[in-house]
């Protein structure tokens, strides 16, 4: 789909009104950038206002305040550092975030814990709102060309009517399923690599072990997509390994401050360190089959 189309494809989804961005960091710039050329109408807002100067200019409507944002524009797309910074912009667990919540899409683009973005999501339909879960796999570089990777995790209907706001922004949108899925995705991807290392260490048919997995009751969009990737040992970066530590930390402190016991997290990050160990920090997070493969040569 040109990215010329994408307000056609979404087929007027706001009513013409603008597209709210908040968060002008060293991603969130470039994302909003990249929107703008898309010919997409933006109302934008980041704390520290210097910030908003270079997307003023470029054509962005700047907001006074977050409120604004949020009086103007329907559809709001977040992208900020952390719950801490995302819970003060929203000004959550007060009467102002009850008011202004109502007939918006919260769409959010940061990286945070899962357990902090179902509870968020929970209270965000619970105030009458939308809210879907968009965490990018890149670095500047990639934001800036327009090569994200997005995982979507949200309602079918809401996934639907965002996904292609996100084009400009991205190569490469998947979707993962509820909220929180797109943050879940660790154990799954590093499940597949230890199959598929297991499979070939055997002499299986690798290209039927792909069709038995594709065809199980386990199977998704997304195990699908990377059992192809690693069938072609194909470690381009949709999600990258760096990317992903970083992920499986947030979740494993999350599981530690709760409590809650996680050996599959703690193999996982294991294993994601040692492929970045390895020089693959970029490589997509299929390449963790490349640590698995380490160890086994040193267990022989």
């Amino acid at each position: 789909m040109r990215r010329d189309m994408v307000s056609s494809a979404m087929g007027d989804p706001v009513g013409g009104t603008s597209i709210g961005f908040i968060g002008l960091g060293l991603m969130g710039e470039p994302m909003a950038r990249n929107l703008l050329r898309a010919g997409t109408s933006l109302v934008v807002w980041n704390r520290t206002r210097s910030k908003c100067e270079l997307l003023g200019n470029a054509g962005a409507v700047v907001a006074e305040n977050a409120a604004e944002v949020f009086a103007r524009c329907e559809i709001v797309i977040l992208m900020l550092l952390d719950g801490t910074v995302l819970d003060g912009v929203l000004e959550r667990h007060s009467s102002a975030f009850i008011e202004r919540i109502p007939g918006h899409t919260l769409i959010n683009m940061g990286t945070m814990t899962p357990a902090y973005s179902k509870a968020l999501a929970g209270e965000v339909r619970g105030a009458g709102g939308r809210y879907v879960e968009v965490p990018v796999s890149g670095s500047r570089k990639p934001a800036e060309a327009g090569q994200l990777v997005a995982m979507l995790a949200g309602e079918p209907d809401d996934l639907a009517r965002v996904r292609p706001l996100l084009l400009p922004m991205c190569r490469e949108v998947i979707a993962c399923g509820v909220v929180p899925s797109a943050l879940h995705m660790i154990n799954l991807v590093t499940g597949l690599a230890e199959a598929m290392h297991f499979a070939e260490a055997h002499g299986l048919d690798l290209g039927r072990f792909v069709q038995v997995l594709d065809s199980s009751p386990m199977a998704s969009d997304v195990s699908r997509i990377k059992a192809a990737k690693l069938l072609a040992r194909d470690f381009k970066a949709q999600a990258a390994i760096g990317n992903v530590l970083y992920n499986n930390q947030l979740i494993m402190e999350a599981a530690r401050t709760a409590g809650i016991a996680s050996p599959l997290l703690d193999v996982c990050h294991a294993l994601y360190a040692e492929t970045e160990a390895l020089g693959l920090g970029g490589a997509d997070m299929v390449a963790v089959l490349r640590a698995i493969e380490e160890r086994s040569n040193g267990a022989v």
